[in-house]
């Protein structure tokens, strides 16, 4: 759903004007002002390494800055899993400091620190893995992190730390230096003289907006830099491009959810989420840093060179193999603490798995929810629900998921139905269900202040919302006018608000009512930059300020949790938000907001996704056909081919948009948007199986192609193409009239082809025989096995199985997890899980391999080791041999071989 922008033919220019009228830009912000005022040079914080204080878990050692005399506590922790962790606190602070709570899964295990060097000026610790060294030198403070003795990171290297400490207005607050260097030390006179005000220390201004700052200043600040590292990716969510760009000369990247209606393409500016995680590659090993603070967070990035002899390598003579890249990335966040993980790798599959261990794995998701999702704002009512319902029937296209917009409430007040369009939602939901298909509704973040609105009186009664600076309940301007905003950072609120979702609770609702969490950054149109404004108090007297990023996190968890109660813990939820943080793939989908009919946004859609599956977040998509103004044919075609291929699949549209379902643009685009929907539903069992692996082994199901060809350095700023695993590689048409793209084929070059879609050597594919009008419908659909086989002739794949639906495949292990390979002239299937005892009657009908010369003949391995032979047919032309009308069961090992 928009912000409360009117939705024109000049949307694009519309909304670089809204930009530059409600949202801020870095010079609006103080913090960001204060902290850009440190020139690079010598840091006033020296380490007390006398202070160095060991325990089972971490060690510790003081901070102290010799301009103001403050201490800080730093705290350093080797995690398993090759993780260091480094916190910044003060040492003594006047009142506790925000510390981010409930993204971290569990208390990370940690090794123990030893020393094994000092000499007074610095000292190492190594962790119990052996192969990672932290060497702290005291004057001034910089860390340097060191795998198997090579320097992979440095800490605090340009001296920008910065931590403002809690204190007192009465003290003074003009002490920001320029250069920390003395004796070149350089002042302007304006700066010296400025005010605290216009320093935004205990005041700052936005439009008419006020910000009064009960704690004054407490911005955060440290910079990273990467040895080596020319290509940095992640920190989503911006319309930018996959490989983060410098910001020397331009915005840092910002991090502070928005409600961003058609945001600017090319925009560092937040949006609609954010996950504090930057990755960085090079050919050898991928690192990351997770940045664990849940304030306004802003990035630079700075690609510069440096000779190996800074880092302690020395040659006889000067020559260009002694230059090396280096990228430097500096967070500064508006208050909190300094939590930093650093993960070592070393591959980027490593790092996947270290941040997943942190922040969970994604969430399974339905069957149901892989398929095609169809939405509008707003169907108007029941009949128009049934009619497009109906429409995809007769246009033989399946189907999953209808969606209501917010219209579908009494009033715009939530876990209701508006009654005159809406009479008998049971009915309705009945009718879906008939055919396989489920519902998704709205449920915003705001409640309608309304005195006749049992939920939100039961709310005010319990002080369940989040209160003003002075007190009082929140207020602000969202759909239903005047809204109160329940404080999900309170798990008593969070549990309340879950229980809310129970059948009994949620009149007329049933169990194929799934949920779509909107406008939760919280969009407030009423509030500076249209959010809440920052010093609104939540649950244990924190400000707003502290955790604003976390709010559609809670929101979705909460949700997410209501729907796992309403089946008594046994059906997986659905859930969707368009606020995200990191963590938030523990709980559903997201998407990328409110983007725009133009071939520009669909071409952004595929770095932003790109860079939510490298940090997370796998289940993802884009608004197909663009949320804002009407698609020409040509556009919605190809961007339904795109989406096809990616994570999360829906249709959706603004309300004064016309009419978008797929049978509207004409007979030839119905039948090439029918076929892209119905290739989709055959390769449900492949992107079913890379969800499973997505959420036990932390794989994203789409990637870049510097994932799966780390090596290939041509690969690396690719952000036009992507692979789906390791078996399909996908460039989506992204410009009009195009009928040949380039593609680049790792390792082979570059290729023209009209159908850019390449199965990968050495892969094997799962997919269904036939499609049907559902997920559902498709059930007991016999499989075909698609073999492209490498230059080995041989091929492995995987393929994951159990009812679709449940937790009975964590609970009762009623799952299948098969492993196919060829090797040898031999195909085989076997039990790639001991554990998975589900049983199924569904069979492999065909197998086809790419690739491959002809047999004499083809014979079948029984689990009771009788032999048979199969019946298989070639094209010599295709080198493409497909073996038919078979009968082998799922649930049994079996084998192919093939004579030559």
């Amino acid at each position: 759903m928009a912000s409360n922008v009117q939705n024109t033919e000049e949307t694009s220019a519309l909304a670089e004007v809204v930009e530059s009228n409600k949202f801020k830009t870095t010079e609006d912000i103080a913090f960001y002002r204060r902290q850009k005022k440190l020139l690079p040079g010598n840091s006033p914080y020296h380490a007390l390494l006398d202070t160095l204080q060991l325990s089972s878990y971490k060690a510790t050692l003081q901070l102290l800055n010799e301009e103001n005399k403050v201490s800080l506590l730093l705290e350093i922790f080797a995690l398993e899993d090759h993780v260091i962790r480094i916190k910044v606190n003060e040492l003594k602070p006047m009142k506790l400091r925000y510390e981010v709570p409930d993204v971290i899964v569990n208390e990370p295990v940690t090794q123990r620190l030893t020393v094994v060097c000092s000499d007074g000026l610095s000292l190492t610790l190594a962790a119990a893995n052996g192969c990672t060294h932290v060497l702290v030198i005291a004057k001034p403070f910089r860390m340097e992190i060191q795998n198997h003795g090579e320097v992979s990171m440095c800490v605090n290297s340009l001296g920008y730390l910065y931590f403002e400490h809690l204190r007192k207005k009465s003290q003074s607050e003009v002490n920001i230096r320029e250069s920390r260097q003395e004796g070149k030390r350089k002042r302007d006179m304006e700066t010296q003289e400025e005010s605290e005000e216009d320093l935004g220390l205990w005041k700052e201004q936005f439009h008419e907006f006020i910000d009064i700052k009960i704690n004054g200043p407490t911005s955060v600040g440290l910079d990273f830099s990467l040895h080596g590292f020319e290509y940095v990716y992640g920190i989503p969510e911006h319309t930018e491009n996959l490989r983060l760009k410098t910001t020397s000369q331009e915005d840092p990247y910002r991090l502070y959810n928005l409600d961003v209606f058609a945001c600017k393409l090319h925009s560092r500016m937040g949006v609609y989420g954010s996950v504090p995680l930057l990755l960085a590659h090079k050919q050898n090993q991928t690192m990351g840093i997770f940045w664990l603070n849940a304030s306004e967070t802003l990035v630079d990035i700075s690609l510069n060179t440096e000779n190996k002899t800074s880092l302690g390598k020395t040659k006889k003579l000067k020559t260009d193999d002694d230059v090396l890249p280096r990228t430097d990335v500096r967070w500064m966040s508006e208050s909190g603490i300094i939590d930093a993980f650093i993960l070592m790798g070393p591959s980027a599959f490593d790092v996947f798995s270290q941040y997943s261990r942190l922040t969970g794995l994604q969430a399974f998701p339905p069957l149901f929810a892989l398929g095609h999702h169809q939405c509008r704002y707003s169907y108007k009512d029941e009949n128009d629900v049934e009619q497009v319902d109906a429409g995809f029937d007769m246009n033989d296209i399946p189907n999953d998921v209808i969606w209501l917009d917010i219209d579908h409430t009494e009033g715009k007040r939530y876990f209701t139905w508006d009654r005159s369009k809406f009479p008998r939602p049971r009915e309705m939901q009945e009718h879906l269900r008939s055919k396989d298909r489920k519902l998704v509704v709205i449920i915003d973040a705001h409640i309608k202040v309304d005195k006749k609105y049992p939920f939100y009186c039961e709310a005010k009664s319990k002080k369940y919302f989040v209160m003003d600076k002075d007190g009082e309940e929140y207020h602000g301007s969202c759909w239903p006018g005047v809204s109160a905003y329940l404080d999900f950072t309170n798990p008593i609120v969070r549990n309340w608000y879950a229980n809310k979702h129970g059948l009994d609770q949620y009149k007329d609702s049933t169990d194929i009512l799934f949920v779509w969490n909107d406008m939760n950054e919280p969009a407030v149109f009423s509030g500076p930059e249209l959010t809440m404004h920052k010093n609104a108090m939540h649950a244990g007297g924190w400000e707003h300020r502290e955790m604003h990023n976390l709010y559609g996190f809670y929101q979705q968890w909460a949700t997410a949790e209501g729907l796992i109660r309403r089946s008594r813990g046994m059906e997986r939820p659905f859930v969707l938000t368009r606020s995200f943080f990191a963590g938030s793939q523990r709980y559903g989908a997201v998407w990328t907001g409110d983007n725009v009919a133009e071939w520009s946004y669909l071409k952004i859609s595929i770095p932003m996704l790109l860079n939510l599956s490298i940090t997370g977040i796998s289940f993802c998509g884009a608004d197909i056909g663009g949320f804002a103004q009407n698609p020409e044919p040509e556009l919605l075609v190809r961007w339904y081919q795109a989406a096809a291929y990616q994570p999360f699949f829906r249709n959706h549209s603004h309300a004064e948009t016309k009419r978008r379902e797929p049978w509207l643009f004409g007979e030839d685009n119905t039948k090439i948007i029918r076929e892209t929907i119905r290739e989709r539903y055959a390769l449900l069992p492949f992107w079913y199986t890379l969800f499973y692996m997505a959420h036990t082994k932390a794989e994203p199901v789409i990637r870049p192609l510097w994932v799966n060809f780390p090596e290939e350095v041509n690969t690396f700023a690719v952000d036009d193409e992507f692979m789906i695993g390791d078996a399909l590689l996908v460039h989506p048409v992204t410009k009009a009239g195009i009928t040949e793209v380039i593609v680049l084929l790792p390792g082979k070059g570059e290729q023209n082809s009209p159908i850019p879609i390449y199965q990968h050597g050495g892969t094997i594919i799962p997919r269904k025989t036939q499609v049907l009008r559902s997920t559902k419908a498709m059930e007991m659909v016999s499989y075909a096995l698609y073999i492209a086989l490498d230059s080995e002739n041989s091929a492995t794949g995987m393929l994951f199985l159990d009812d679709g639906h449940s937790f009975n495949y964590k609970s009762k292990n009623q799952f299948l997890l098969r492993k196919f390979s060829f090797k040898d002239n031999t195909f085989s299937s076997v039990c790639a899980d001991e554990k998975g005892c589900y049983c199924t009657e569904c069979v492999v009908e065909r197998i086809l391999v790419m690739g491959a010369e002809r047999p004499t003949c083809v014979t079948a391995w029984d689990p009771d080791g009788q032999e048979s032979a199969v019946h298989f047919t070639y094209n010599a032309g295709k080198s493409l041999l497909n073996v038919e009308d078979l009968r082998l069961n799922l649930a049994c090992d079996w084998m192919l071989k093939f004579h030559y």
